[in-house]
């Protein structure tokens, strides 16, 4: 047996030698040959993927993962074939939440809207800023009127005769009553509704003087306005503001001089109307007299009124105003009211909030103010000053649709022509309104207007 395994184990080494010696007899070429074989069949096991095969789709079965029949938590979007559907979750990974919120919008159960006009409820107002009476502003966005505002308070260019301009025209006209406008723009001169404005104050009063404080209109351009007035006799002047002098010795001082400096955030609304907001004010206080605003329009003589302003709104219930307005303000000089107006002015301004330093400032300080004694002031109901709210408004422009409209267009007027001392045409919601022929307005053009051959529709 031991024998036989010694033969074996030779006659294998034999074949072993034999098979060796083949291989190495093989030619160069054929052996690069095998080992490319070897190579490629590994090559195919390592890389072969085993794609599945679709099966024949079916057709759609009624309880397919159609959008009814979903979790809650789940929903579908529906792709290019009509029979296949791929689930969303609505929990979306954190890279798509942090590059990719929602927009929230405000819940408007909760927003607080003050009776904003159309325009502020259609367009949500950004988001309020803490008082920037106290906190320093870094790069506000400002509109373009307001940044060459600004430019122009920082040049150090004003009216230095300003005091003088005013104290001669007073003296030297013998007025019966003083009136104040203001026009603070850098581009727009007044147009044909301001200038009716202006019609219908000398209309009621001939013998008034007229104070304009325009940076625009004390020019070239500005005396070629307002010629035609001076042309008839009245009394009308364009000066061009000094602030620095209007607001010394008041709260508005010191606001002023940070507002320069750069520590006041002017806000996003015009800083033009917030100046004329706080100027009225100082105006009032330094001389007395009575403040229009430029879309006001004077039916009867104010002569008789003294220390008021007008309610805007009113509770029909209580009789007790809800709203105050500052677009009309009739005060002796250096009147406490005042003082207090620009004393909060001051203290609260924030140029983000529409009539924040306006409107709504008015009605802050007189719901504070009413009963202490010091201040003898008048609130007059709404009708006096405006007969008709801003929501409103355009139906003072519309003409008679038929007789019914025609009969109550008649009631309103004569109604207005008895009781209102003026009419507040709220440009802000009216500018892009005509007057149509037979409109409350169009009567009322005819009854104030003194250069009466232009054209009403134009306003």
């Amino acid at each position: 047996m031991m024998i036989q395994m010694t033969k074996l184990h030779h006659h294998l080494e034999h074949v072993k030698g034999s098979v060796f010696g083949f291989v190495c007899l093989l030619p160069t070429s054929l052996l690069a040959l095998f080992m490319l074989i070897l190579l490629a069949c590994n090559g195919f096991s390592v890389f072969y993927l085993n794609l599945p095969v679709p099966a024949k789709p079916s057709p759609e079965p009624a309880n397919l993962l159609l959008p009814e029949n979903l979790p809650a938590d789940k929903t579908v979007t529906k792709l290019a074939s009509s029979v296949m559907y791929a689930v969303k979750e609505e929990n979306l990974p954190v890279i798509l939440k942090t590059h990719f919120p929602l927009l929230q919008k405000p819940n408007l159960s909760t927003v607080k809207e003050e009776n904003l006009p159309v325009i502020q409820k259609t367009h949500f107002p950004p988001l309020q800023k803490p008082n920037v009476s106290t906190v320093p502003f870094v790069r506000p966005r400002r509109s373009r009127s307001s940044r060459q505002i600004l430019r122009i308070l920082r040049s150090g260019k004003k009216a230095k005769s300003f005091s003088s301009k005013v104290h001669d025209f007073f003296q030297n006209s013998k007025c019966k009553s003083r009136f104040f406008m203001t026009w603070i723009s850098t581009v727009e001169l007044p147009g044909d509704r301001e200038l009716l404005a202006i019609e219908s104050v000398f209309k009621s009063h001939p013998k008034a003087c007229l104070v304009i404080v325009s940076n625009l209109l004390d020019s070239k351009r500005g005396n070629f306005v307002l010629k035609p007035f001076l042309d008839k006799g009245f009394k009308i002047i364009a000066v061009n503001p000094d602030f620095d002098f209007i607001f010394k010795n008041t709260h508005a001082e010191l606001w002023f001089n940070q507002l320069k400096k750069g520590n006041v955030n002017p806000g996003e609304i015009a800083l033009g109307q917030n100046l004329s907001n706080l100027l009225r004010l100082a105006l009032l206080y330094k001389y007395g007299g009575i403040y229009l605003d430029t879309d006001i329009i004077v039916l009867k003589s104010l002569n008789k009124l003294r220390n008021v302003i007008g309610a805007q709104s009113m509770n029909p219930e209580t009789k007790n105003w809800t709203r105050l307005n500052n677009a009309v303000l009739i005060f002796d000089k250096q009147h406490p009211l005042l003082y207090k107006f620009i004393q909060e002015f001051a203290l609260t301004f924030d140029g983000n909030k529409w009539g924040h330093n306006g409107p709504y400032l008015v009605s802050r300080v007189v719901a504070r103010v009413s009963g202490r004694p010091g201040f003898n002031f008048t609130v007059l109901p709404p009708w006096t000053f405006y007969p008709v709210d801003w929501s409103r408004i355009q139906s003072f422009f519309q003409g008679p649709r038929d007789e019914v409209h025609s009969k109550w267009l008649q009631n309103k007027l004569e109604q207005i022509r008895r009781q209102s001392f003026a009419v507040h045409l709220w440009n802000r919601q009216s500018s892009n309104v005509r007057v149509e022929e037979g409109s409350i307005l169009h009567h009322i053009v005819s009854d104030c207007c003194i250069f009466c051959n232009s054209s009403k529709s134009s306003l």
